[in-house]
């Protein structure tokens, strides 16, 4: 399978940012991709009163996005949405799977949400406006299991372990809008680590630079092999890059060193 992660920098446009999304997935359809990875609020990364009224996942980011899927002949992770939630007072945090013919096979809400207060530097609460999904997912793409995540659920191991071991996962995704004073010290370390201790490919598609007064994103969107070796990475600034995955290598992995299958919890 070939995979391409894309790189954005989502502001206060929904069209705009719809058409750069767009743009790099004509470039990854043009490099041979199967599989294509947006970062999370690929839709718009803005100051909340100019935010787009949330959607069911049908609406105009969802259908967008099928088309473009249906038109390309690709499988697409849509990064994340908001999507219409439980009142009108919140929302989920909601990525998309479509197939090759733009319809929607999947869907993730993200689980963990990101509520973190430090003083002079950053004080994100999501949980204000955002209500936890529930359930992790997994997904069959032609035969490669790819377990579903968006942005802060990386910290949360246990997750992965789940999606590896009781769904079978083979590809962790991860779209992103990791945050900049954070995400140099921990965005890469994190993803090798999931892959090292799931023996699994993670792609990781995140956001970069300014999108609003106050909020910068890291960007450096990558793939890494189930050895924790970085394949494939996007430089400062909206990009992709595209990597063959040679899944006759994760099972070497996990034939060599069965970490998986000695584990005892």
């Amino acid at each position: 399978m070939r995979v391409a992660v894309c790189q954005l920098n989502a502001r206060d446009d929904r069209a705009a940012n719809l058409a750069a999304a767009e743009a790099l997935l004509v470039r990854a359809a043009a490099a041979g991709a199967d599989l294509a990875v947006l970062p999370e609020y690929v839709d718009y990364l803005g100051l909340p009163a100019g935010m787009p009224a949330p959607e069911p996942m049908d609406g105009t980011v969802g259908r967008f996005f099928a088309g473009v899927a249906r038109r390309l002949g690709i499988w697409l992770v849509a990064g994340s949405f908001h999507e219409v939630g439980p009142d009108p007072e919140y929302t989920w945090n909601t990525s998309l799977v479509f197939d090759r013919a733009g319809t929607l096979v999947a869907s993730y809400r993200k689980i963990h949400l990101y509520d973190v207060e430090i003083p002079g530097r950053v004080s994100y609460l999501e949980s204000a406006t955002v209500t936890p999904g529930e359930k992790p997912v997994v997904v069959d793409v032609e035969g490669v299991r790819v377990g579903l995540s968006i942005c802060y659920d990386l910290r949360f191991p246990e997750l992965y372990r789940h999606l590896t071991v009781d769904g079978g996962a083979q590809l962790l995704v991860v779209p992103a809008a990791f945050m900049s004073h954070t995400g140099r010290d921990h965005w890469e370390v994190l993803l090798r680590a999931r892959a090292i201790e799931n023996q699994c490919y993670v792609a990781g598609a995140g956001q970069t630079g300014d999108h609003e007064p106050g909020r910068t994103c890291f960007g450096r969107s990558m793939v890494v092999d189930p050895w924790g070796t970085v394949l494939g990475q996007v430089p400062d600034g909206p990009g992709l890059t595209v990597v063959d995955l040679d899944l006759d290598r994760l099972r070497t992995i996990r034939a060599e060193l069965p970490s998986l299958a000695n584990r005892r919890l």
